[in-house]
């Protein structure tokens, strides 16, 4: 036999069946995936740090997705290779990693030994020039009571709502709720979600209680006979899973600095009109970087107010978010909004419904009510919807706080037209006309 002959014989044997002019494909070995990250414990968390290296692809797109060239790109590798070695040169662990294309960058979760150790990396790799920033890992926690003390659903009888969704009930809006997983077979949820994601252990979402009860209040199906209905029940509802509910304990939760800015990623790359963020903890960098460019591209934010925090707290005090309360935060620096926080009927995970009290509810009854304005008005900005939420803003008067939110007052503001007993509310000068 030839060369020739032995080297197609070789060839074929390599390749397996099929022709002979098809070669074996050159395949380029992946680096192995960082470790799968699970849910953050207060110990582990102390230990773990976020690490931002600088990414500028010139091929990502907006609507692109985290798939293909953007995620398999060589210097994204580079990047992640850089970031093995950093975690090796400090005694770290790389757990995970997630691109944040909205600001350019990479984030990589690494972990130290402890906590003692994660605070001195910090430090040290703030000074590293081949870091973008760097910040210890924060959690947050949902604000809801367990204390409910009435039976109706007070937006039907305070905010009219009835009459306001004879108005709005918003269609084609897009929010985003930043929560627990949503139970999407609940009967006043069916249908109602368009997305689903989890960003905490990339598992299929499961049904929590607070997620489920804060989706039903934004978007529960309307005149269908049973439980609730939502304040903007046609709006498009994104469950982004980036809390997790403790074990054995509903009314506990506890998110994360990585998931929540990787579902807020996710949201601003998606576009979402409306951000919904019912949960409080310290002040974060990095999300407050994601909330910036969220709020710079028009999305309206919404956060509960933590009553027992200066100012609210995290991310209810960060500049342009609309905070909102059931009653004035500690040592408030800044006009807090007030919404019903006590007595909401929610639906549960399981197909049951329960009443729910707390700032994160009062949060998503403004949620769905920023929704309403959106419709009426697709290009609202967060301070005209603060301007319609609370008029001295725009109007140049004292400020005054609380400040509690008149919904139809809000919707005359924004359509120029009543659609309850609003005649009383002054329209801003702004304010689009239908």
């Amino acid at each position: 036999m030839s060369v020739r002959a032995l080297l197609l014989w070789a060839l074929v044997m390599a390749a397996g069946t099929g022709p002979l002019a098809a070669a074996p494909p050159v395949v380029a070995m992946a680096e192995p995936s960082p470790e799968s990250a699970s849910p953050a414990t207060g110990d582990e968390a102390s230990r773990q740090i976020l690490v931002m290296l600088r990414a500028t692809p010139p091929h990502y797109r907006p609507d692109s997705g985290y798939s293909g060239s953007y995620v398999a790109a060589p210097d994204r590798q580079a990047r992640r290779r850089l970031a093995r070695a950093l975690a090796r040169e400090h005694g770290l662990r790389l757990v995970d990693d997630w691109p944040m294309p909205t600001l350019g960058l990479d984030c990589f979760l690494l972990e130290a030994q402890s906590h003692e150790n994660s605070e001195r990396v910090v430090r040290e790799l703030s000074r590293d020039p081949r870091v973008e920033s760097v910040q210890p890992m924060n959690l947050f926690h949902l604000l809801s009571l367990g204390d409910p003390l009435a039976a109706a659903q007070p937006a039907t009888a305070r905010w009219h709502l009835r009459e306001l969704h004879a108005v709005a009930t918003g269609k084609r809006v897009t929010v985003a709720e930043l929560d627990t997983g949503v139970d999407v077979d609940h009967p006043d949820l069916r249908g109602q979600v368009s997305v689903a994601r989890d960003f905490v252990d990339s598992a299929m979402p499961p049904a929590e209680t607070h997620g489920t009860q804060i989706a039903g209040i934004i978007v529960a199906r309307a005149d269908d006979g049973i439980g609730i209905a939502g304040i903007a029940p046609d709006a498009r509802l994104m469950a982004l899973r980036a809390c997790w509910q403790q074990p054995g304990n509903s009314g506990t939760a506890t998110c994360s600095s990585f998931t929540l800015a990787k579902a807020l990623q996710f949201a601003l790359q998606n576009k979402a009109q409306v951000i919904n963020l019912s949960l409080s903890g310290p002040s974060d960098r990095l999300l407050g970087r994601l909330l910036d460019a969220a709020i710079g591209d028009g999305v309206i934010v919404v956060g509960a107010a933590d009553a027992q925090a200066r100012d609210g707290g995290f991310p209810a005090d960060h500049a342009g978010v609309l905070a909102i309360a059931g009653a004035p935060a500690r040592g408030s620096a800044r006009d807090v909004l007030l919404a019903p926080a006590k007595g909401i009927p929610a639906p549960t995970p399981g197909g049951g419904w329960s009443l729910v009290s707390g700032p994160s509810f009062a949060a998503a009854q403004v949620t769905g009510l920023v929704a309403l304005l959106r419709e009426l008005s697709p290009g609202l900005q967060a301070a005209q919807a603060r301007a319609a939420l609370d008029p001295v803003t725009e109007l140049g008067l004292p400020p005054r706080r609380p400040v509690l939110i008149d919904a139809c007052a809000a919707v005359v503001r924004v359509a120029g037209r009543c659609a309850c007993d609003c005649a009383a509310a002054p329209t801003v000068g702004w304010m689009p006309r239908r």
